[in-house]
């Protein structure tokens, strides 16, 4: 038996144990079917188009950092304003889940964040990479979305230098 099927047997175990429904292993790594359930709102949240959604997920100081744009929002209030304001200037929001990694409470996620700048010819898919970290009750206490404004201007046919309007 190879170490890496000796070390997957336990998350096996463990997975059957928590009602997982599968567990995959690869060479390097196991890996869970399902992201966790703050994952699944989360991305229904930015799929949705009820702002205040994304903004319930969070701590009453839960913090949302956007380091694309360079710009940082706390507190639900600010986190739903924030999620109106990507509605208005961008047409279709969507988030896929490519994968999921939990170590403790930090969850990883990595996406595919989509849409139409409503200025732009084109529409964007860029990947993207967000750290959640939770709370002791499960609630997003930091969320950090890295991906590439570069990349989504490139893809929407935009110049390098545009800027959303400031309303």
């Amino acid at each position: 038996m190879s170490h890496v099927t000796r070390a997957a047997i336990p998350l096996v175990a463990a997975a059957a144990l928590s009602g997982a429904t599968a567990v995959t292993a690869t060479a390097s790594t196991v890996v869970a079917p399902c992201p966790p359930r703050i994952v699944a709102d989360w991305v229904r949240a930015w799929n949705g188009t009820d702002s205040r959604a994304l903004g319930a997920l969070f701590t009453a100081r839960g913090v949302y950092t956007d380091l694309g744009l360079g710009v940082v929002f706390h507190g639900r209030e600010e986190i739903s304003g924030w999620k109106a304001r990507a509605d208005r200037l961008i047409d279709g929001i969507h988030v896929t889940v490519r994968a999921t990694h939990r170590d403790g409470s930090r969850i990883t996620v990595d996406a595919v964040y989509a849409g139409r700048l409503k200025a732009a010819p084109e529409a964007f898919a860029v990947p993207m990479t967000t750290l959640l970290d939770l709370d002791g009750h499960g609630r997003i206490a930091s969320d950090q979305d890295h991906y590439s404004l570069a990349e989504v201007l490139a893809q929407s046919g935009l110049p390098a230098d545009w800027t959303p309007p400031a309303s």
